[in-house]
């Protein structure tokens, strides 16, 4: 490999803060728990992951997709770069020697983020889940995977395949989340992540479920998305006691906004699409306080169980 001294550090760390800065408020709020190493190389995993997502999509860190965009060019763009990443070699493109310097730092198994861009490639074959376990394995590939990345970032042993598991759920839990507030926006981008086996369950005609005679039928699925949600959140914050006190603040506190979330699109039933649930400032701050609290005292001593929760291959692959 090249080597750390390849990269501009500084430009870098820039770049992936004013990526997270741009895209997500909730994750650069809770990433200011961290201390400065972690942040900062949370921040440049994010990077990575953020512009991987939005070349898929045709995307600037979300908003309207790009006209006559081919997004299986820019999984293609994205293994490419991602190979070159992995090498040390500078590409010019400051998302990927994002990652290419993370790598000088992280020893992250290439398995680990082969297993991201296998969630990338599924949305550039506009794949779609029939059953809930697709469902789950989609989740775990563009959401649960970036988690078990971001454990290995904040120390977790590559060997440690149980606390991995629960750094999946939390993933895992967060795309669920997003997944039920976010069904009228794939809608009108012509995606649905939604299973077809719960479709034919609730008796929803194919590409109907947007209609506003099956607002009721819609919100129970929403219901089923958000108490599966809550059963991989409660994993994640069991598994989260491996972590160092800062970084298991920042994640308890990011797992409670997030939550929020789904708990909220459950809350407004057949109203959840009328507009986009959100987590407010004020409750935002709850969570950190209440995951400050959280960390300082013993944690609970009752183990939570992951019986019956999606599990990950353990050869690295998720297909």
């Amino acid at each position: 490999m090249t080597g750390e001294g390849a990269y501009d550090a500084h430009a870098l760390h820039g770049f992936a803060h004013d990526s997270i800065a741009k895209g997500s408020k909730s994750f650069a709020l809770a990433s200011q728990l961290f201390d400065r190493e972690t942040r900062e190389r949370v921040w440049l995993l994010y990077a990575w992951c953020r512009a991987a997502d939005d070349l898929t999509d045709g995307q600037d860190h979300g908003g309207a997709m790009k006209p006559d965009h081919d997004p299986v060019s820019a999984v293609a763009y994205i293994r490419a770069q991602t190979d070159k990443a992995f090498a040390g070699e500078p590409t010019g493109d400051m998302a990927f020697d994002a990652l290419g310097f993370l790598l000088t730092e992280v020893a992250i198994p290439r398995r680990v983020i082969d297993d991201i861009i296998a969630g990338f490639e599924l949305d550039a074959r506009d794949w779609r889940p029939r059953s809930e376990a697709d469902l789950l394995r989609y989740s775990y590939h563009v959401a649960g995977a970036v988690g078990i990345a971001m454990a290995l970032v904040m120390g977790i042993d590559p060997a440690d395949e149980t606390t991995l598991d629960r750094a999946s759920d939390l993933g895992i839990a967060f795309q669920l989340a997003n997944i039920a507030r976010d069904v009228a926006e794939d809608a009108a981008a012509d995606r649905c992540y939604l299973p077809v086996e719960w479709m034919v369950e609730l008796d929803i005609p194919p590409g109907q479920h947007m209609h506003p005679a099956f607002r009721g039928r819609l919100s129970v699925m929403a219901k089923w998305l958000s108490e599966m949600a809550e059963e991989y959140e409660a994993s994640a914050r069991w598994g989260a006691r491996k972590l160092p006190p800062r970084s298991r603040w920042a994640v308890l506190a990011a797992a409670g906004i997030y939550g929020d979330i789904a708990r909220e699109v459950r809350a407004r039933g057949d109203r959840a699409w009328d507009h986009r649930a959100a987590s407010s400032l004020f409750a935002k701050l709850g969570w950190v306080a209440r995951a400050g609290w959280s960390v300082l005292r013993r944690p609970p001593l009752r183990r939570i169980s992951r019986e019956g929760l999606w599990t990950r291959p353990r050869d690295g692959t998720a297909e």
